[in-house]
């Protein structure tokens, strides 16, 4: 089951599904992403995905998925454009934790240098 969920985190934020994405995401979400301070619910991320995410379009290339209970993580590329037009290639790693057949929290994890 949550391997589908993961799958249709990722369709629907490719394809801009915004309504397919709320009733994926827990209404009391938490999702850590660099550069931001955590967004603590559903309105927060769907506020982000809608107006502040700098990615225009692309597509998620997920290369795995592991799970043991409410617990997950997965990894792959996002391929795409940015708002400015420019390329994005950007290796990815996320962990979730799930409650009630939602995602209740995420972390994204880039490749690239930091430390």
């Amino acid at each position: 089951m949550t391997d589908e969920i993961i799958v249709s985190l990722f369709g629907a934020i490719d394809s801009s599904d915004w309504a397919t994405l709320a009733q994926i995401i827990h209404p009391q979400i938490v999702y850590e992403r660099p550069g931001y301070e955590p967004f603590r619910n559903m309105d927060r991320v769907l506020q982000f995905y809608r107006n502040e995410r700098v990615l225009a379009s692309g597509t998620h290339r997920l290369e795995g998925i592991v799970h043991e209970g409410d617990h997950a993580a997965c990894w792959g590329r996002f391929v795409g454009k940015k708002k400015d037009g420019s390329d994005v290639d950007e290796l990815f790693a996320d962990c979730y934790t799930f409650e009630a057949g939602r995602i209740r929290t995420r972390r994204s994890f880039f490749f690239r240098p930091a430390v």
